[in-house]
């Protein structure tokens, strides 16, 4: 007895953890209650025996024991649980993209209930309905919606109540007695809570045991729903969150589109504010008036659009006061060349004062429109650069024509029938021209003049072309002469000159002519006024370039306007024969 009683003394130290001291304490009790059991027979012989319910003293002190380490354990994970809840709040708080929130909430409620599986819905904020999000089994494992089946009555209970469901044993519960799910899945252990904010329901926590009974008691239930209480504010701040993400999403899609869109528009847009600031120009206008976008944000249209704003100034203040659109057309001036505009201004919505101005530059189109009336084929409107319309001094030919005879005829005949006339020989003589691709410049009275050799028809045979012209009309008028009466019968007198001319568009700004202007155009209209009916008189100039081409004898001007160098003029008499 006394080697054991030394054996017992001679034990290790004490562990420093409670559990191990109390597990130590145990294992020499129950060593100490087996060395007296071993020890009675001795005692006994020896006429000695144990004080009265020592060895009951002993095992119930062990019983105690034991039942001080299973709670000291209980509460050991309560206590993780409650350590645990915080710093996943935290966690969860700090998170802002829905995905992450979730799956740590579900980690966190299998972890808090000690659940075989777990499982969360969520309202849809655009349908209200209750929809899976996410699933986890004991191992971490994702479950998919296949894989987990619950109890919809259960989550139903919770979502119309806001209350949790706790049940120990499912299939025995009076109140889910004949649930298909619960019968037919084996469901015992259910946990069920709400996930409330603001007085609303957003979703479910759920978690069950399917091999246990009574896996869940109210102390997990009241840690889970603590725990869903700060989960569910989470989950509303990603919701929110996510919902302000795709909507910024959006927004910034659509301004890069209206963005993408003012920048791709035709049209000149500028926005203004009610100072006349300019607050937006799209790369139309920019090109338009030759500036840069981000310089001309930020200056007043004055200093940008100096003529613009002078003329529209009472335009932009009827706009405002009114609320209404205004539009014109203007001329302005740009880099030295004149422009055409179609303007429009429109308040702008919600923001006083502010307007957009759209611009419509004509420009292009007038030109094009008002080359269709000098070309004779509307093609060369295509090759023609308009920076040269504004003046120009070139070698040209000028072929002037002049019916005679019309102021006899024009005494006969009432006016009607005077024009009808007329027009038919001028009309002759536009043709011939137009098929040399010649520009008729201007009808004065019965006469026509035409340019060969502009900036609207370059040729390097210009002078050829003339003189075919001229052919062309006296062929034409033969023509014309079988089917008229013998008293309408009138012939063209033409002259034709090659010369230097200055040529561009004249005129006002509601109405503008392309011409020419210089001794050129004189010397034409000089040689026609000698030239006799059915007559071609070519200047010296002219002649000297197509002389190897047409036969011309010369002849001594009838009139020369003082003009010493004007000697000899040639009559052409036909084409050479070889």
């Amino acid at each position: 007895m006394v080697e054991n009683t030394e054996k017992f003394r001679k034990l290790s130290p004490l562990p420093q953890t409670t559990q191990e001291q109390i597990r130590e304490v145990r294992m020499r009790l129950s060593d100490l209650e087996n060395m007296l059991r071993d020890h009675l027979p001795i005692l006994r012989q020896r006429g000695m025996s144990l004080p009265a319910r020592t060895l009951i003293y002993l095992s119930q002190l062990q019983n105690g024991l034991d039942a001080l380490n299973r709670e000291l354990t209980a509460r050991q994970i309560q206590l993780r649980q409650l350590r645990a809840l915080p710093q996943t709040t935290a966690l969860i708080n700090s998170a802002l993209a829905m995905d992450s929130i979730l799956q740590e909430v579900m980690d966190t409620a299998v972890i808090l209930t000690g659940a075989e599986r777990g499982y969360i819905m969520l309202r849809d904020p655009a349908t209200g309905k209750m929809e899976f999000q996410v699933a986890r089994g004991i191992d971490n494992k994702q479950l998919s919606r296949d894989e987990f089946i619950i109890s919809n009555t259960i989550i139903n209970e919770v979502v119309s109540t806001a209350q949790p469901v706790l049940t120990h044993n499912a299939r025995n519960d009076n109140k889910y007695i004949g649930q298909e799910s619960i019968v037919g899945y084996q469901l015992r252990s259910i946990l069920a809570v709400p996930l409330n904010v603001s007085g609303s329901t957003i979703g479910v926590v759920y978690v069950d045991n399917r091999i246990m009974d009574g896996v869940f008691t109210e102390r997990e239930m009241s840690l889970l729903e603590a725990f869903a209480n700060q989960a569910a504010v989470a989950l509303r701040n990603a919701q929110l969150f996510e919902t302000a993400r795709q909507q910024l999403a959006q927004i910034t899609t659509l301004r890069d589109l209206l963005s993408n869109m003012f920048a791709s528009i035709n049209s000149g847009l500028i926005t203004l504010d009610g100072a006349d600031t300019v607050t937006g120009i799209n790369r139309a206008t920019a090109v338009l008036i030759g500036v840069d976008e981000a310089e001309a944000l930020g200056m007043p249209l004055s200093a940008l659009l100096p003529a613009f704003s002078a003329h529209f100034a009472d335009a932009l203040e009827h706009v405002r006061q009114n609320g209404v659109a205004a539009a014109g057309e203007i001329e302005i001036k740009i880099a030295q060349r004149s422009r055409y505009w179609r303007v429009g201004i429109t308040p702008l919505r919600g923001q006083y004062g502010s307007v957009v101005i759209v611009i419509d530059d004509l420009t292009a189109q007038r030109d094009h429109d008002l080359l269709l009336t000098y070309l004779p084929n509307p093609a060369l409107a295509e090759k023609v650069d308009f920076s040269t319309l504004g003046g120009q001094e070139r070698l040209i030919t000028v072929i002037s024509a002049d019916v005679r005879g019309f102021s006899t005829v024009s005494e006969h005949l009432e006016p009607e029938q005077l024009m009808e006339i007329i027009n038919k020989y001028l009309s002759v003589a536009s043709e011939a021209v137009n098929r040399q691709e010649g520009i008729v410049d201007k009808y004065l009275g019965d006469c026509v003049t035409g340019l060969f050799n502009t900036q609207l028809n370059e040729h390097d045979d210009h002078v050829m072309r003339a003189v075919r012209a001229a052919l062309g009309i006296l062929h034409d008028v033969r023509a014309l002469h079988e089917v008229l009466p013998p008293e309408q019968r009138l012939n063209f007198g033409i002259g034709i000159h090659t010369g230097i001319a200055v040529l561009g568009n004249m005129g006002s700004a509601n109405r503008r002519e392309f011409s020419a202007l210089g001794d050129a155009m004189e010397m034409s209209k000089l040689l026609q006024e000698t030239a006799g009916p059915g007559e071609i008189i070519l200047s010296a100039a002219t002649y000297e370039l197509v002389k190897d081409i047409f036969e011309a004898v010369p002849k001594a001007p009838h009139k020369t306007k003082n003009d010493p160098s004007f000697a000899v003029m040639y009559s052409l008499t036909g084409r050479k024969k070889n």
